[in-house]
């Protein structure tokens, strides 16, 4: 098993990406911590893990708020006594064309998905280092890569996190850490509900593959960066959206 023992968080792991990143990282062997503001969803996903023959905890976490993080990191060491991998993989949308987006929609997407991964790995990196070891992997998006109409928000938050990840990477290189972003395409999440056929239609049509990408295929791409077997793979952003940006 290719993370066996490593002690993983993953954020916003009660449902789609997280999800299947959580149970994917305990099939590989991984002691999986399930973080996410849905603490039913958070109980949900430890007990599947446990179901399995997995070793799992979870934590309520809400990514703005430093004192919920400091308390998972704190259950965390207590429980496993160390954090190998950080999956700073919670994150929302709230789109509107930039004429039409408010101050609080911009605002909300920045705080979770931008700060909020600065949050988590600010909380985890000085355990990283003192164990000479990590990974760190952002969740960006081919969004993060090429923007999309109606998404100057998420747009921002997802360049971002590229941009942290490379710094990180450079930075804490030499300390035995990596950090990596990976940008999927479209998947077929709940975060698709509220698309229109027609426009779900459309997307598809980008892709060469003919089709959207499951969260296992996302969740595969985080364990092999997470994984030994990755070990050269630094300040990299990975892009796993079926060929649909070439």
């Amino acid at each position: 098993m290719r993370l066996h023992d490593k002690v993983a968080i993953i954020t916003g792991s009660a449902r789609g990406i997280g999800e299947a990143t959580a149970l994917k990282f305990a099939e590989e062997g991984a002691k999986v911590v399930v973080c996410d503001l849905d603490l039913k969803g958070v109980d949900a996903v430890v007990a599947r893990i446990k179901a399995r023959g997995g070793r799992a905890a979870g934590f309520s976490v809400n990514v703005t708020d430093k004192a919920s993080i400091a308390a998972m990191v704190e259950g965390t060491m207590l429980l496993f006594g160390r954090v190998d991998v950080l999956v700073n993989n919670a994150g929302i949308v709230a789109d509107a064309q930039f004429r039409k987006m408010t101050d609080d929609q911009f605002d909300r997407v920045i705080d979770i998905n931008l700060k909020g991964t600065y949050n988590c790995t600010r909380a985890v990196v000085d355990i990283m280092v003192a164990q000479g070891s990590g990974v760190i992997l952002n969740a960006s998006s081919v969004v993060g890569l090429y923007g999309n109409f109606g998404q100057t928000n998420y747009a921002a938050s997802k360049f971002g996190v590229i941009g942290m990840a490379k710094t990180w990477a450079r930075e804490l290189g030499r300390k035995g850490i990596r950090a990596n972003a990976v940008c999927p395409g479209f998947v077929e999440t709940t975060i698709l509900d509220s698309i229109p056929e027609k426009v779900m239609q459309a997307m598809v049509e980008r892709v060469p593959l003919g089709r959207l990408a499951k969260p296992e295929e996302i969740a595969n791409t985080y364990a092999f960066l997470a994984s030994d077997e990755a070990s050269y793979i630094n300040g990299a952003v990975i892009e796993v959206s079926g060929g649909a940006t070439v």
